[in-house]
């Protein structure tokens, strides 16, 4: 009996036949050929989305694009353009164009091609869209008229060959979820609902500061095996920004607080041990000194023997060790060099604020430039050199760094138009938290933490921080066979909603790595869930739902940052252009095409149509707009300008619309 989806939005994932992606390459080849052909091909293919490999549809956007705006078409042009977009590696590189020409046994058949190409896009199209209404008749608890709606909806789209998924709003993401605290241990749960109503906050901020914590525990001490060659770490970057006088401070201090306590304890408990060899070293080391004097004062003596006696002396020196005092937490002056520093003498650490402070190092506030790489490095467990400041420091192998912060929504920004941060993917490594102010709505005498569930976080974290800072070497924890086809089955929902027009589309960086989160978030769980306990037994399929329940979470917020930091031009004229469209032409209809130099005529605020194409390209990928193809005809060799179908929401919103 085949398994149920962990999910019920997950719609069975049916790899395509061989001779699609034939014959995707083929459409691809013949445009390349002969670019006369373009217009043709695009109407028949009848629009974007038609192309089932996601490279196939990036060359095929990436062509129309160029004939569309009168530029020619070649694979050596193309590659420009697709290099220039940052999309080339992700194709296959520049050899890869070649292999689609390589794949075409002849251009002239390229309308053959588009057709088997377009048939096969139909039928995934009708596949979705029953699968999904099969999926919603059958939960109990939907609406009789929310179904009938959605099936009528549906045969309408079909029947026009057109599917339109929501639009991804623009910096607006109306009510945000809120974390799914259910989905923590329950001891992590309940004091997370506890610290949250006693200081009159989301519980999101602690929660995500809960997950800190046990990400300060195991990050770099246990790792999780998916399967047979996919590993993962267990350390998170973690930030929840919230305005001012939010009482971060507060929900900081209570969520992490064990940590800094089992800190100073491990400090005090090694305190006489390291002073012990100090003092050994000291000794051996003042013995050495005592030989190199003697062989001074008497250059008669026996300089052979005494070599040997002080080479003897330095070694028995070198062999004591003075262990270095247990640190758990960066504190002070967090630069990037001091990270690699200390590092490379304890490998797994955490940086914890209840501030932004760490971000203005991150982004050079305090150098000539950001130096990203250690923050890069350390949060995949690449080697790390940490030799910068003492050349006595050995390369650091898998090194882990925890990042746990809380700071104003307004430092994000700062992250975000930091050179490189986006470009070398150091944004992609965060999971965000974006929760609404409870200021002005909080009550004021509140329900203290009970003493129960304090004490009960307080036991059980402490617990796996001893347990696992003791640990002598890293120890990796396997997922069953079921936990390993809960994740296949989030690798295929996820991989799907990378293409165009899907829902993560624009933030590809981001959601790439999702599901290597979703399984160091399971692996936390699953610690936490057994401290005490047989904590090196298999993940199970349980946990990992859970984890992307969480991830889920994460991933609607994220969305909502990924506006927020990108709050540049483009994403002002993309709401101005919105706006524009949102309001009735004056015979009181809507717009459902446009075109550049209609965007330019609606606004002073354009120039020209290069000012207003990154907004353009911005509701695009947001979903609020759809190239379409030019049409078939026209002059030899020259395209019309490109038109834009305008998503039907626009002229119909919703409460949960786009605000203008």
């Amino acid at each position: 009996m085949s398994a149920e989806p962990a999910h019920p939005n997950v719609i069975p994932f049916r790899p395509e036949p061989a001779e699609v992606k034939a014959a995707e390459q083929a459409v691809i080849g013949a445009a390349l050929l002969d670019p006369v052909q373009i217009p043709a091909l695009a109407a028949q293919l009848g629009g974007p989305g038609a192309f089932y490999h996601p490279a196939h549809e990036t060359i095929w956007r990436a062509i129309t694009r160029m004939a569309g705006g009168e530029r020619p078409v070649d694979p050596l042009l193309l590659t420009g353009v697709l290099r220039a977009q940052g999309d080339l590696g992700r194709i296959g590189g520049p050899g890869y164009l070649h292999t689609c020409i390589e794949a075409t046994p002849t251009a002239a058949n390229g309308d053959y091609y588009a057709e088997i190409v377009r048939a096969a896009a139909e039928r995934r199209r009708i596949n979705t869209a029953t699968s999904r209404l099969a999926h919603m008749a059958g939960d109990g608890q939907a609406d009789l008229d929310d179904v009938r709606a959605a099936a009528l909806a549906a045969l309408a789209d079909l029947a026009t060959g057109e599917t339109w998924l929501d639009p991804v709003p623009l910096g607006s993401h109306g009510t945000l979820p809120t974390f799914p605290v259910h989905a923590l241990p329950t001891w992590v749960g309940a004091y997370v609902e506890a610290v949250a109503e006693f200081t009159q906050t989301p519980p999101d901020m602690a929660a995500t500061m809960g997950l800190a914590a046990l990400s300060t525990a195991a990050g770099g001490r246990v790792g999780v095996e998916i399967r047979p060659g996919w590993r993962e770490q267990s350390n998170l970057y973690l930030v929840c920004a919230m305005p001012p006088a939010s009482r971060k401070s507060d929900v900081f201090a209570s969520m992490v607080a064990p940590v800094y306590r089992v800190e100073d304890e491990l400090r005090a408990e090694t305190r006489a041990r390291i002073i012990e060899a100090e003092t050994a070293k000291e000794t051996a080391l003042a013995e050495v000194d005592a030989l190199m004097a003697r062989a001074r004062k008497n250059p008669d003596l026996d300089r052979a023997h005494l070599v040997a006696e002080i080479a003897g002396a330095r070694m028995l020196a070198d062999e004591i060790v003075v262990p270095p005092s247990p640190r758990l937490t960066l504190s002070g002056d967090i630069t990037p060099e001091t990270v690699t520093h200390q590092l490379g003498v304890h490998r797994c650490l955490a940086a914890l604020s209840p501030e932004g402070d760490l971000f203005d190092s991150i982004v050079g506030r305090y150098s000539s430039k950001p130096n990203l790489g250690v923050f890069l490095q350390a949060h995949k467990g690449e080697r790390l050199q940490a030799d910068r400041i003492t050349r006595e420091q050995p390369t650091v192998d898998k090194p882990a760094l925890t990042i746990g912060v809380t700071p104003q929504p307004a430092v994000l920004q700062e992250l975000g138009a930091a050179p490189g941060a986006r470009d070398r993917g150091l944004l992609a490594r965060f999971l965000y938290s974006l929760p609404p102010s409870n200021l002005g709505w909080r009550k004021i005498r509140t329900t203290p933490v009970p003493e129960q569930v304090a004490g009960a976080y307080d036991l059980r974290l402490t617990e796996l921080l001893r347990a696992l800072v003791a640990l002598d070497e890293p120890v990796t924890v396997r997922m069953t066979a079921a936990a390993d086809l809960a994740v296949e089955k989030l690798q295929e929902k996820f991989e799907v909603q990378l293409r165009p027009d899907e829902p993560l589309a624009h933030i590809k960086d981001w959601a790439g790595k999702l599901v290597g989160h979703i399984a160091r978030i399971a692996v936390l769980l699953h610690l936490a869930d057994r401290t005490g306990g047989d904590w090196r037994a298999p993940v199970e399929a349980a946990t990992v739902d859970r984890a992307a329940e969480i991830a889920e979470y994460y991933t609607a917020h994220t969305l909502a940052v990924f506006d927020l930091i990108a709050a540049d031009p483009a994403t002002e004229d993309a709401h101005a252009l919105l706006q524009w469209l949102r309001r009735p032409k004056k015979d009181g209809t809507h717009r459902t095409h446009i075109k550049a130099h209609d965007a330019v005529a609606s606004s002073r605020r354009f120039k020209k149509v290069a000012d207003v194409e990154p907004a353009l390209a911005l509701l695009e990928q947001h979903g609020w707009l759809r190239t379409d193809q030019p049409p078939a005809g026209g002059q030899r060799g020259r395209a019309p300008a490109v038109t834009f179908r305008v998503h039907p929401a626009v002229s119909t919103p919703t409460d949960g619309a786009e605000a203008p």
